[in-house]
């Protein structure tokens, strides 16, 4: 069903109309507002438009607890049926980074960046039609695409004009959208998201299996190359599960078997790093769907004198060179004895690489030294460790569920775009004109 201008019209006063009710909403909706918009802020949300996107996604999405969208309907009975139903199937909607694929007379066909797929999107009113006629082929625009049709979209009304972007500069830009929208991360394809969180679990396993443990304590330079081992063992088994045999030649390989474009399609399927196999294949071709990615530890864990290592099957690996002495300090006669021990205990309640799985751990272990430590540091004599860690936890902005951690499988395509990226950015530093690319869990390097 093709839509017409008249329809446009009447969707863009129904999508202002639920963001009104939004924005004029009282008591127990505006007390959910105004907690979402401070979940936004505490994952550290830096949007251009913070404050109309924030309403906005919330009018969209809402919490938990309320859906904007049903008590909109709920409280508008006039609604036709044809209008209610389109407003039912904005649940649908989600943000995105598009490309620009193709300028349509009426609109634009356009690639959201994160999951490859493709839209048929048109603007539904004279301001967002004038400011979008200057879009080219190859621009990208972060906003949210709404439902009109079972096979066309809208634009929000908070979008931001981002220009073209070279591959490191996309890689930064996807990397961004991924802190500041983990929740649209795939939410388009939920497919994928439901592959790469089985993939956390059977790294977690794969973890288990070659440590004999879900934490292990050594030296950082030990640790990093046991990781390497572990990597290694890691990319012959899946080369086992492709049916590629990691004894042989790739040489070999290829006069015994399939072409090189097949062996590169089996290994990556199987969740082989593709660069790995295309350099020994010289070759980049590829349509398997998601991707491991390598992980490579950072500097200052590789130089520490110790390194704890803690796998979960839901918040990934963690690496700490201070949790030993965190454990000390909670199993002393006297935590403040040891030199330091207070300022460690705030940076664990501050800082946001200590996640809350690692306090979890620490409070089953030593729940009474813990309990008795945080009354004290927080000034907070009733303070009961059972049932108000959380509340705790959260105050320091922390999330009690976790995000996909960056050894979640990617896909392929945005795995292929930041190792081109890093490509591209290390040839520039030959030249003095490096520029700083940060994939934000898409890949460690």
């Amino acid at each position: 069903m093709q839509v017409s201008s008249q329809d446009l019209t009447t969707i863009y006063t129904l999508k202002q109309n639920l963001i009104d009710f939004v924005l004029d909403a009282e008591d127990e909706l505006a007390k959910a507002l105004e907690n979402y918009a401070a979940k936004q802020v505490r994952r550290g949300f830096s949007d251009n438009l913070k404050q109309d996107t924030i309403v906005e996604n919330f009018a969209f999405e809402g919490d938990q607890n309320y859906s904007p969208i049903d008590l909109f309907l709920q409280t508008n009975p006039q609604l036709s049926e044809s209008e209610k139903n389109l407003i039912k199937t904005w649940h649908q909607s989600f943000m995105g980074l598009f490309a620009v694929n193709q300028i349509l007379a009426d609109g634009f066909e356009v690639m959201n960046w994160l999951t490859a797929k493709n839209y048929l999107v048109k603007p539904d009113n004279q301001k967002t039609q004038q400011e979008l006629s200057r879009l080219k082929v190859g621009e990208i625009i972060h906003t949210r695409l709404i439902p009109i049709t079972s096979n066309e979209w809208t634009f929000a009304n908070s979008y931001i004009l981002m220009g073209k972007l070279g591959k490191p500069k996309l890689a930064v830009a996807i990397g961004n959208f991924k802190d500041n929208y983990k929740q649209h991360l795939y939410s388009d394809a939920p497919e994928l998201l439901t592959e790469a969180w089985e993939s956390v679990e059977i790294y977690h396993q794969e973890f288990q299996d070659f440590f004999h443990a879900d934490e292990v304590t050594m030296s950082g330079y030990q640790l990093s190359q046991n990781i390497n081992e572990f990597q290694e063992i890691i990319t012959k088994k899946r080369l086992e599960a492709a049916g590629i045999d990691p004894s042989k030649s790739f040489a070999e390989i290829i006069e015994t078997s399939e072409e090189q474009e097949e062996i590169i399609n089996r290994a990556a399927e199987a969740g082989v790093d593709q660069k790995l196999v295309s350099q020994i294949l010289n070759s980049k071709t590829s349509t398997a769907k998601m991707i491991t990615p390598k992980v490579d530890l950072p500097a200052e864990i590789k130089k520490a004198d110790e390194v704890t290592a803690i796998s979960d099957p839901r918040w990934g690996q963690m690496f700490l060179a201070t949790y030993t002495k965190m454990k000390s300090i909670l199993a002393a006669e006297n935590w403040r004895d040891i030199e330091g021990s207070e300022k460690l205990i705030r940076f664990y309640l501050e800082d946001k690489s200590i996640n809350s799985l690692i306090w979890h751990r620490l409070a089953e272990i030593y729940p009474r030294q813990l309990e008795s430590i945080l009354r004290e540091i927080l000034n907070r004599p009733e303070f009961k460790l059972v049932t108000e860690l959380n509340l705790v936890l959260e105050e320091f902005n922390k999330f009690t569920e976790p995000d996909l951690p960056e050894t979640a499988s990617v896909p392929t395509h945005l795995h292929n775009l930041f190792q081109e990226a890093f490509a591209e950015v290390n040839k520039s530093k030959t030249k003095g004109k490096a520029q700083k690319v940060t994939t934000k869990g898409f890949q460690r390097n």
